[in-house]
């Protein structure tokens, strides 16, 4: 590979950029992260400086591939890093005016063959392309959390996305060691589309009184196989989070049957959202987390 080739920009030091970052150092990226807010991008140097610290530890990788790998991470505020980038990879909060921002913000400093991709998880690829200076060089890249444990990536084109884009977007994902899946442009493209309502209709069965969140989780976790209860993913995820992807397919899709669960609106009203705040169907400050209702 070129310079440039090697080279993947990430703008976004949340937990899906850092585990890109993660998985970019892994396959042998340059990998340089952005994020305006230094406390973040602190944090996910840390985060992956503790990482490949693990990996030597656990005998996964030696001493001069430890520093191989740490040595190629750079990171910044400033928008220009994303210069000799061959991939640049947005991943921030799920807010269509700063993905917009951003895409204005780098448009000076990227040459014409870069290809910009974006993690979104909701908003439409092809409206987000129309924003960019390059829709035929525009794609979406989701990736799951944990970056780093989870094997699939969802590839969707956008109406404007050319071939080129979509073959190299997909020779990426395989290079980070992921498996693409081709997902239409359509509310919460594939994973999102099946999963969401299945927890949404786990909070509606704990707000009709059917089951306890012990009793559901369980259920799911014993009768189909599930490795988590669908309360406890919720929560993983964030409420948030769930409530804002169903809002997505209730609107993009205008069917009754996205209808977000009131008990999820009243979580989330309260600031419940989860692990990330310490409470959400469970509350994370006992050990073991102990059910919320």
């Amino acid at each position: 590979m070129t310079d440039t080739e090697n080279k993947i920009a990430i703008i976004g030091a949340g937990p899906i950029g850092t585990g890109i970052a993660h998985i970019g150092l892994a396959a042998g990226f340059n990998v340089v992260l952005i994020d305006q807010a230094q406390e973040a991008l602190t944090k996910a140097s840390s985060e992956l400086t503790e990482a490949m610290a693990r990996k030597l530890t656990q005998g996964q990788i030696d001493q001069a591939e430890h520093d191989a790998r740490l040595g190629r991470l750079s990171h910044g505020a400033d928008f220009s890093l994303v210069k000799s980038a061959g991939t640049v990879i947005e991943s921030v909060s799920e807010i269509e005016d700063v993905k917009r921002t951003i895409y204005k913000s780098i448009r000076d400093h990227l040459s014409p063959d870069t290809l910009l991709a974006t993690t979104t998880s909701s908003v439409s690829i092809t409206r987000l392309a129309a924003s960019s200076d390059r829709p035929h060089r525009f794609i979406g890249m989701h990736f799951m959390n944990p970056v780093p444990a989870m094997q699939v990536v969802e590839i969707i084109r956008g109406i404007a996305t050319d071939d080129a884009t979509y073959e190299q977007a997909l020779a990426l994902t395989k290079k980070l060691g992921k498996t693409p899946i081709t997902a239409e442009d359509f509310p919460a493209f594939i994973v999102n589309r099946v999963l969401l309502p299945m927890l949404n209709e786990a909070v509606y069965t704990l707000y009709e009184g059917v089951g306890s969140v012990t009793a559901i989780d369980q259920a799911m976790k014993l009768g189909a196989n599930h490795p988590m209860g669908p309360l406890e993913l919720a929560d993983f995820i964030g409420l948030d989070t769930c409530l804002s992807l169903m809002h997505v397919l209730y609107e993009g899709l205008a069917d009754s049957k996205y209808r977000p669960c009131p008990l999820l609106v009243k979580y989330v009203e309260a600031g419940w959202l989860g692990r990330k705040t310490g409470k959400g169907f469970y509350d994370y400050s006992q050990d073991p987390p102990q059910p919320t209702r």
